[in-house]
Formats: structure tokens, C-alpha cells, sequence
């Protein structure tokens, strides 16, 4: 496997509590961390509401993209949870309770009834309805849940995307991404072999500098990044320019957008390297 053969990375966000602001996402920021400390990167992020329809659209869409897709809510059993139900429904597949999936639930109820002092009853009506949070598509693999045995899912789309189901909750769906990371992606960590450099430039404008940004990017195996800010308490006015990219390459188109910086006569603060 090469870095060019690397797939693009997606986050799906699910839920109506997001959208309605009764909730702040956390997974963003976290997933970005996660990958950064891997050296990938996210290329896309999309928040839906609980709407059938639209879930179903999104999902379709990340398992035809040939993308490595993160899909958080929605896996539970209340009537408001239909991420099961839409990914069935973008694959073309029947709903079925994954064995593997049974046996994990089954220990949970089992350990939670002991840790109650009761005995378990797998017949009990609220029990028989727990298992319908291992009823995912058919041909899905197990995602563990090291928090409470409860499992996630993936699934494979016919145009080569994979979208791993793990539930809401930043407890448990943040393990279960980092294991995915780590078994499934391992072959594209590169940890060591991903830099950022950038400088702050003082009052300029975007336009003046993108004749050197195209030319650096044109040059040189890297992207060039660029940031800019109106209201900064300290510096007022100004660009946080950069590039990224391999570290000796970003080294030395570094270089060359300082150069060509000093020969615009621009205003120089302070570095920065990530």
C-alpha cells in the first residue's frame, strides 16, 4: 500500500440534538485529534438530522465514494435511532442480528442483572428488545465497544467506500474509532512524516499573496494553506500562511515562501510549526 493508494477520510455526525443546538458536537474536534496523531487527516465532515430519507442519502453517498467514513449516532434501539435501518437501506440489504453481536449483548445483560442482584432473564421483554442493537445489515462486521460490550458495526459499499457505525456517545464511540484506526488504516499512519509550517503575515491581503502561493504548490509537493483573520487581539489584521505536507518537502518550500514573502516587502510575525 502507497500513501497515493491512502483513502480520503469522512466524518458523519447524526442527530437532531446537534442541529437544534441541545447538544455540542464533540466528535469533530476529537476525530481530527485521533487522526492527527496519526498523521492522517480528515477530508470531509456532514451533520444530518434524524431523517430517514436524508441519513439514507448520506450513507449511500460515503459507500459509493471509496472513502473511510466515521458514522456517530443513531445506533440504539429507541424509535428516534435509525442508522441501522438507513444503512440497510443504502446497501440494498435485510436487517438481521449479528451472532457475534448477540453473544456480546447477552453478556452485558448478563453482568448488569448480576451486578443488580437479580437473575438474568433473557425472555423479559425489555431484554428481548435490547437485542435489536446487534441487528445491523447483513455481511457487517463487528466494531468491540470497550466501555460497555455494546458493538458498533462496518459495513463495505459497492463503490469501495467503508463506514464504521459507532454509537453517540464521545464515551464509547472515541475508543471504538481509535481501534478502527489502528487495525484497519495502521497501513497509513505516518506520525512522523506529516508537518505544518506557517508564519503570520501582518496586514496583507489574500490576493497579493496567491500568485506565490499557486507558485509554491505548482513547485513543490505540498499544499499550501492560508488563514486569515480581521479581530486578532494581538496581531489585528492578518494571514497565517503555510504549507503542509512532508516534512522535508514542506522544509524547503518553507523556504522559498519566505523568500518570496521578504520580496513582497510583507511584514513578518512570529512562526509556527505543527
Amino acid at each position: 500500500m502507497t500513501a497515493s493508494s491512502a483513502p480520503a477520510f469522512g466524518l458523519i455526525i447524526i442527530g437532531d440534538e446537534i442541529l437544534s443546538g441541545r447538544r455540542a458536537d464533540k466528535h469533530l474536534p476529537k476525530v481530527i485529534e485521533l487522526m492527527q496523531a496519526r498523521g492522517l487527516n480528515l477530508s470531509w465532515a456532514t451533520c444530518v438530522g434524524d431523517d430517514r430519507a436524508r441519513i439514507t442519502a448520506t450513507l449511500r453517498d460515503a459507500l459509493g465514494s471509496g472513502d473511510a467514513v466515521f458514522s456517530c449516532g443513531g445506533i440504539g434501539a429507541t424509535p428516534d435511532d435509525h442508522t441501522r435501518q438507513c444503512a440497510a437501506a443504502a446497501l440494498g440489504s435485510e436487517l438481521a442480528l449479528h451472532p457475534e453481536a448477540r453473544t456480546l449483548i447477552e453478556q452485558r445483560m448478563r453482568e448488569v442483572a448480576l451486578e443488580q442482584g437479580k437473575v438474568f432473564d433473557p425472555d423479559r421483554a425489555d431484554n428481548v428488545h435490547r437485542f435489536n442493537m446487534g441487528v445491523f445489515p447483513q455481511g457487517a462486521r463487528i466494531i468491540n465497544n470497550p466501555y460497555n460490550k455494546i458493538p458498533g458495526f462496518s459495513c463495505d459499499g459497492p463503490g469501495g467506500g467503508s463506514v464504521h457505525f459507532v454509537p453517540g456517545f464521545p464515551v464509547m464511540a472515541w475508543p471504538m474509532i481509535e481501534s478502527v484506526l489502528d487495525t484497519e488504516y495502521s497501513a497509513w499512519h505516518r506520525a512522523d512524516a506529516w508537518q505544518e509550517r506557517s508564519v503570520v503575515v501582518m496586514g496583507s491581503m489574500e490576493a497579493a499573496l496567491t500568485p506565490l502561493m499557486e507558485q509554491i504548490e505548482r513547485d513543490h509537493a505540498v499544499k499550501v494553506f492560508s488563514l486569515p483573520s480581521v479581530d486578532h487581539p494581538q496581531y489585528g489584521r492578518h494571514i497565517e500562511l503555510g504549507v503542509k505536507g512532508d516534512p522535508v518537502a514542506v522544509g524547503v518550500a518553507f523556504d522559498v515562501l519566505l523568500v518570496g514573502l521578504a520580496a513582497l516587502g510583507a511584514e513578518l510575525g512570529p512562526e509556527m510549526v505543527r
